[in-house]
């Protein structure tokens, strides 16, 4: 069985990354720019497990940065989601452009 060349992973991760960028940069609602910067963060899981498994495939050091970006990418999402019900309660709205000021 033949490997897959190191390309591939990459150019599939810069993909992912400039269609988060581009998501983030252009939504105007806050669950799509939530989703955009997934995006990117996985784009950056994909890169290091990439670069581990083609520099140093003995050590696992990619997928443990990987996991840890997992784990905050979590929390990230579940403290986002909860500031994102609280605008929604406050100003019935979770357009960016709607939301001019946030006052406790």
């Amino acid at each position: 069985m033949e490997a897959i060349p190191i390309q591939v992973p990459l150019i599939v991760a810069a993909f992912m990354f400039f269609a988060g960028v581009y998501g983030f940069l252009t939504r105007r609602n806050l669950i799509t720019i939530l989703m955009s910067i997934e995006l990117i963060l996985n784009s950056v899981n994909i890169n290091f497990v990439t670069f581990n498994r083609y520099l140093t495939p003995e050590n696992l050091h990619g997928q443990f940065f990987s996991i840890f970006v997992i784990a905050v990418a979590a929390c990230e999402a579940a403290v986002a989601i909860a500031i994102i019900i609280n605008i929604y309660r406050r100003f019935t709205t979770i357009n960016v452009e709607n939301v001019a000021e946030l006052k406790y």
